[in-house]
Formats: structure tokens, C-alpha cells, sequence
């Protein structure tokens, strides 16, 4: 595999039937529709569970002889425990004292769904990103409010979870990120809940539109990350590649094709970086990539040709600029080089590193995993490897081949009642 114009003309008629692999690959794993309800469903069921929680009203009425007293010590705890602002109203009434509370927890947040399942790129097995989202997103939230916050859901959680609702309640309070992971015992869908991530919600959106430019993008972010997920090298909480590395990898290679596929973000991105607008501006582009004839299988072998051409430059400062649409030198801290050495440049914060959770240990593993997938897949352009044996290699059990998906037939066991007494 030492040319890609070489590699086309020897093996045309092989990297024919690898196409028909792929796309028989795609087809299978692609979601259902019962996934992509089970996750809708989850996703109301947050929201009520954010309602119950954030409950805009709380009343109690206490009923005291002697007003000099005041509060009984139980009332004082329990408001305490709310953790709310209160304001109280003292009526006197023939030697009697009425005490009216009114509890007031400011905005109901709305959990809002983000990441694969958003850019459509997701497996029946993946993850559920969820952000919990308040009104006022002028006010900026501290880390440890963030924090608070989170831990305000897992008391709800841990509850729910006595009641075999969830398992696995664990916040991850030390993380740059603070997020709560929570199992849903019905789907088995695991959830990450973070708060206040806009950005991730807003760049999810921007990639699911970027997506529909050309439809190759979708293919090959859904194969590489299916790929990615079966050699065990798609997560960042491995110090491997997360999925937004994967997926703004493929974007990089389409933008650097000749004729290029993708236009560099900073195009997309010129009269903004809102949703709405970039909505507006993809409208230039329609058609973009046409000239480039090149198909998922051709682009899938140009990309692990180009991975492998590159591999000790990464810890000199090489970076893939989505932004630029082109290749950059950075120097990086030399901590962040430590645990970042693949590298790619986001592409609304030109400065941060989606890829900084990779290890100097990991990126060898990621790259063991592309030399012997390039291996395979050069074995069955040869002949010497068939079909079924490609698939195992490339996909593992990624692709079952048959009806059904984790969650095809399976709904949740229950549905989240809201109950202002409930714990």
C-alpha cells in the first residue's frame, strides 16, 4: 500500500467488493428505530426527574402557639436540606402565628441530549450524553456549582436506583468535565450527565448538519467510529480516541482530498458559529464535494495511509486544523503533549485538543490497530483473505448480522411518575 492511484488500478475490482463490505457493515449497525426511541424516552424521563428535583414551589403551612419560639428544629432541617431560598410571611391572628413558605429554587433546568446520538452517529451500544441545561446561560457556572448541581441528581438517583430504576450511580467529580454516570437498568443505555454543555450541544448539532453536505462523511464517521468501538480504542476515559477525535478526523481527510470534500470549518463558520447560522451558511455549500468522485472504501484506505505517513510527527507539534482544513505546527505544554499526541484543533476553539486524553501508551496501541487493519485489509486486496475473515478483523462482533439491535426489542420497565414527596 504504497500509493493510492497505484492501489487503485491493481485492485479495482477487490476494493469493488470491499465497498459492498462497508456497506453491508453500515446497514447492520446503523440504529433502529426502538434505539432511537428507548434514548427519547430517556431523555423525558431526566427531564422529569429535573422537574421533580427543581420543583418551582414549595409550600408549608405551621401552625404555633407561642410566635417568640419560632421555627421548630424539624421545620428548620427540612428547609435547610431543600437547600432553597425561602421567604415566609408571619400573620398573627388571635394569639396565634401562621408561617406560609414559599420555596424558590429559581428556573426548572431542561436536560438536553448531545453527542453521537445528536450527530446521528451512534451504535446501539453507545453512550447517552445529557447536559442539564438552566435558562439564564449568562450566568456563568463554576466548577464546583457544576459539581453541586450533579450531585443534587445522584441523590435522586441513588433513590431511584434502591428501586433497581438505574445502577451504577457514580459521579466523576475530579474530571476538567465533571459528569454523572448512571446505568438505565431497562435499556442498559449508560448515561454521562454534565451541566452547562453548550458547547457540546452545539457542536453536536453543527456536525450532524455538516454531515448532510455529503453523505460519504456519515458513512465513513459511522464506520471509522464502529471500527474504532470493535479495537477496543474509542474512549477517552482509556486515554484513547473519543468520538468527536474520530469523527473530526474523517472531516480533516475529506477536507484535504484532491478535489476536497468538506470545506474547512472556518468557511462554515464565517457568519457564526450558532446552529441557526451555520444552518444558513451550509446553504453555500450544497454540492461542495461533487467533483470528487472517491468511495467510502477508497477514502477508508486514503485515511489509514495517511495515519500511518504521520505517525511520529504527532509528538513533534503536528496538528489536523479542521478550522484550516489543513495541517499546522503547534507547541503544546509539554503536560499536555504527554497525554495528547494525537492531535486535532476544534474547530470553534482553535486552541483546544479534542484528542488531549490520548497517552504516550495508547497512541501506540491506536496505531498497532491501524498497521494491522491496513494489514488485512492489503491481505484481502491480494487474495490471500476473504470476506468473513475481514469483517472479523475490521469490525469484530460490531456487526451481529442479524435482526434486532441491544435495545431492538427492549422498553424501558417503567415510567418516571413525578411526585413532589417523592426521594
Amino acid at each position: 500500500m504504497n500509493g493510492s492511484e497505484w492501489f487503485y488500478k491493481v485492485h479495482a475490482e477487490r476494493l469493488s467488493a470491499f465497498e459492498e463490505l462497508l456497506n453491508e457493515i453500515y446497514t447492520v449497525c446503523r440504529p433502529k428505530q426502538s434505539d432511537y426511541e428507548v434514548r427519547k424516552d430517556l431523555i423525558s424521563a431526566f427531564n422529569e426527574i429535573a422537574k421533580d428535583i427543581y420543583s418551582n414551589l414549595f409550600t408549608k403551612t405551621f401552625l404555633q402557639h407561642d410566635s417568640a419560639n419560632g421555627f421548630s428544629d424539624l421545620a428548620c432541617s427540612s428547609f435547610v436540606n431543600l437547600g432553597y431560598l425561602l421567604d415566609f410571611l408571619i400573620l398573627q391572628h388571635d394569639g396565634f402565628s401562621f408561617y406560609s413558605f414559599s420555596g424558590r429554587s429559581g428556573n426548572v433546568p431542561v436536560v438536553e441530549e448531545f453527542g453521537s446520538f445528536v450527530m446521528d452517529l451512534f451504535l446501539s451500544k453507545s453512550d447517552l450524553d445529557l447536559s442539564v441545561n438552566f435558562d439564564n446561560s449568562s450566568v456563568k457556572f463554576s466548577h464546583e456549582k457544576k459539581i453541586q448541581t450533579l450531585r443534587k441528581f445522584a441523590r435522586k438517583l441513588y433513590a431511584l436506583q434502591r428501586y433497581g430504576h438505574f445502577s451504577g450511580v457514580h459521579p466523576v467529580t475530579a474530571a476538567k468535565v465533571p459528569v454523572l454516570k448512571v446505568v438505565d437498568c431497562g435499556t442498559k443505555i449508560e448515561c454521562d450527565i454534565s451541566v452547562e454543555n453548550r458547547d457540546g450541544v452545539s457542536k453536536s448539532k453543527i456536525i450532524h448538519m455538516i454531515c448532510s453536505l455529503d453523505e460519504r462523511f456519515q458513512k465513513l464517521s459511522f464506520l471509522m467510529k464502529a471500527w474504532a468501538n470493535a479495537q477496543n480504542i474509542n474512549s477517552s476515559r482509556d486515554k484513547t480516541l473519543n468520538s468527536l477525535s474520530v469523527i473530526l478526523l474523517v472531516a480533516f481527510h475529506l477536507q484535504t482530498r484532491n478535489p476536497p470534500i468538506l470545506p474547512p470549518f472556518s468557511a462554515i463558520l464565517a457568519d457564526g458559529s450558532d446552529p441557526d447560522t451555520v444552518a444558513k451558511s451550509l446553504n453555500k455549500f450544497v454540492n461542495y464535494g461533487k467533483r470528487n468522485k472517491e468511495t467510502v472504501a477508497e477514502l477508508l484506505v486514503t485515511l489509514l495511509i495517511k495515519l500511518l505517513s504521520i505517525e511520529k510527527l504527532w509528538a513533534k507539534g503536528l496538528c489536523a486544523s479542521t478550522y484550516e482544513a489543513s495541517w499546522l505546527s503547534r507547541t503544546w505544554d509539554s503536560k499536555v503533549c504527554c497525554i495528547s499526541v494525537v492531535i486535532f484543533a476544534y474547530f470553534t476553539d482553535r486552541s483546544q485538543n479534542v484528542a488531549r486524553a490520548v497517552g504516550k501508551g495508547e497512541v501506540m496501541r491506536i496505531y498497532k490497530c491501524i498497521q494491522r487493519t491496513s494489514e488485512y485489509i492489503s491481505a484481502f486486496m491480494d487474495g490471500i483473505v476473504e470476506v468473513p475473515t475481514l469483517k472479523y478483523h475490521l469490525f469484530g462482533h460490531a456487526a451481529p448480522f442479524q435482526e434486532g439491535s441491544q435495545t431492538g426489542n427492549v422498553k424501558r420497565r417503567w415510567k418516571y411518575n413525578r411526585s413532589p414527596y417523592q426521594e
